[in-house]
């Protein structure tokens, strides 16, 4: 997973918070600056009709009807999903997986591929910078499996030690955890060269891009 470089193109402020409606909204006197988007996101116009159209003409059981409105709503559930693999350049579509958040999402890979493939000895690398959904699940798993839970250590200046991580890949490494964009820190892992050091290694990656996706392009083929 890779971020190409930024385009020059400059922001227009008014015109994108005026698609969000909730900031018409003032908070003690000042225009309100939502600055939470990360755990709740705030939706512009185009979700919210978007939504609103969808449960007033097509709500309906996705992939388990055969009548009209079903299909309806089943079309515009995978239609949502192809936007989803164009968005961050998927291989397929099938590679795309909706859940109820990134939380959920960790704690699936956590307790399907932890069980089935962590045992006693083994290690998990996660690093000090991550959101403590992407901590607990491991925590958990390796208590259960006899497995090793190890973080590499960040910088003064909020910089992952990559000589550490490394030393540490060297080891009976399974599987390694790590954030693109931190939520604590806003610091940008290179990701990219991470993965390629893992996978020299024959190590799967597990990347929480969920500060990284809204925020920056993300391209998972690059």
């Amino acid at each position: 997973m890779n971020a190409p470089a930024a385009g020059t193109k400059k922001l227009d402020v008014a015109r994108i918070r005026a698609d969000f409606p909730i900031l018409e909204r003032e908070m003690n006197g000042h225009p309100l600056c939502f600055l939470d988007s990360a755990a709740s996101s705030q939706k512009p116009v185009q979700v919210l009709e978007a939504m609103d159209r969808y449960y007033r003409q097509h709500h309906a059981n996705v992939h388990r009807g055969v009548y009209q409105l079903s299909q309806e709503a089943t079309d515009m559930f995978e239609s949502a999903r192809r936007a989803v693999a164009r968005f961050i350049n998927a291989p397929s579509e099938q590679e795309v997986i909706f859940v109820r958040g990134t939380t959920e999402a960790i704690n699936l890979v956590a307790s399907s591929f932890g069980r089935a493939f962590l045992r006693e000895g083994d290690e998990v690398v996660i690093t000090w910078m991550e959101h403590h959904s992407n901590i607990v699940p491991w925590q958990l798993i390796c208590a259960q499996t006899g497995a090793r839970l190890r973080v590499v250590p960040i910088s003064d200046e909020g910089v992952l030690d990559m000589e550490a991580l490394a030393r540490m890949l060297d080891g009976p490494v399974k599987l390694v955890a790590v954030t693109h964009v931190s939520n604590t820190l806003g610091t940008i892992n290179p990701i990219r060269q991470i993965a390629d050091m893992a996978h020299a290694r024959g190590i799967p990656v597990l990347a929480d891009g969920a500060q990284a996706v809204p925020h920056m392009p993300v391209d998972v083929q690059a």
